[in-house]
């Protein structure tokens, strides 16, 4: 009579139950996606202030967690500063911004009804227009959204801090994850996605910063009501690559198309040109030192990111890009297809004056 084969079942199920362990984590993990996506908002305010701290460290020669603190309060005393001289503003041309988009949707629409064209528009879309009218008047999701919101950026605020005082901690603890044998990989790569990460978010806020105030200056000049309000969400909207600056424009051009028609071609033309320059100019000046992504690769990536982790996984798309992208150059093309992985950050690490 043979003999039980006992190593070789106890193989199979060793297998079988990494089987099932992966499977279990796979579906934790989708069932975290909201808790992933505020772990990356605070992995984001972290390296923006240890790339803060960093050059306070080393222009005042104080020691790191006193430069990390440093940056704290400059990050605090900013917004306050901004809230103190601009909150009162800024809260009654939103609030006003409420009121007026509806009023701005119903004027736009009885102009459209006025010409043929605008009514074969109005017969196609109908439907859509009417709960798109909806939508914007509804207040009660308005702020059921800001207080979720609120929440959401309150925990990212307190992990981001926590992350950027032990950041050492962490990264130890993700490495320690790893075989042996791979722990020296795993720390390059989390090397080069955080000063991927760094750059990039650098760049980017410098780019949200210019297009902030050229949409104020642009507005206010044409005389669009609640310039600086919507000044002030496009300038965040850049934050979200391509499709930020076209999300942007939607809230002006209802505003401008509820005063007159040439308002609202004149909106229309600050941003194609605010654009132009976002695109063109400011973009390559700040992000020559940072990684270069290929507008196809960011489109598509938006795209994805909104599908598998909806509006949020939209607003933080860039991120997710930019670790992605350096991870899959790192780790599939270089270390599995063998072949030679250039990382644009990698070669101008001290050469680049971003932190």
């Amino acid at each position: 009579m043979p003999l039980p084969d006992l190593e070789g079942d106890m193989r199979f199920f060793r297998r079988l139950l990494i089987t099932v362990a992966v499977v279990l984590l796979l579906v934790v993990l989708w069932r975290l996606l909201h808790l992933l996506m505020l772990i990356l908002g605070a992995v984001l305010l972290a390296v923006l202030l240890i790339a803060l701290a960093r050059p306070l460290s080393r222009w005042l020669g104080i020691s790191g967690n006193w430069a990390l603190a440093l940056s704290v309060a400059i990050v605090i005393a900013l917004i306050a500063g901004g809230v103190w001289l601009f909150g009162a503003e800024i809260s009654a041309q939103a609030s006003a911004l409420f009121d007026v988009l509806p009023q701005s949707w119903q004027a736009l629409e009885d102009r459209l009804i006025q010409t043929s064209v605008g009514r074969q528009m109005m017969a196609r879309l109908g439907g859509e227009l009417l709960s798109l009218a909806g939508v914007i008047g509804d207040v009660s999701r308005v702020v059921l959204s800001i207080s979720s919101a609120i929440t959401d950026v309150f925990i990212i605020v307190v992990g981001g801090i926590y992350m950027a005082a032990q950041p050492d901690l962490y990264r130890r603890g993700l490495l320690a994850l790893l075989p042996h044998g791979r722990r020296a990989l795993g720390e390059e790569t989390l090397a080069e996605m955080g000063l991927a990460l760094r750059r990039w978010l650098v760049a980017k806020l410098i780019a949200m910063i210019i297009i902030g105030v050229l949409s104020i200056v642009g507005l206010s000049v044409i005389g669009v009501p609640s310039a600086m309000a919507l000044g002030l969400f496009a300038g965040l909207a850049e934050f979200v690559p391509l499709v930020g600056p076209v999300i942007a424009a939607i809230p002006a051009l209802l505003v401008a198309g509820g005063e007159s028609f040439e308002m609202a071609m004149w909106t229309l033309a600050l941003y194609i040109v605010v654009q132009q320059l976002e695109s063109n100019i400011i973009t390559p000046l700040v992000q020559q030192h940072a990684i270069s992504l290929p507008p196809a690769l960011t489109l598509f990536a938006v795209i994805a990111a909104g599908l598998l982790f909806g509006p949020i996984g939209v607003l933080f798309s860039g991120p997710l890009t930019v670790l992605a992208f350096v991870a899959g150059r790192l780790l599939y093309v270089r270390e599995t297809l063998g072949s030679e992985a250039h990382v644009p950050v990698q070669a101008d690490k001290d050469a680049s004056p971003l932190p």
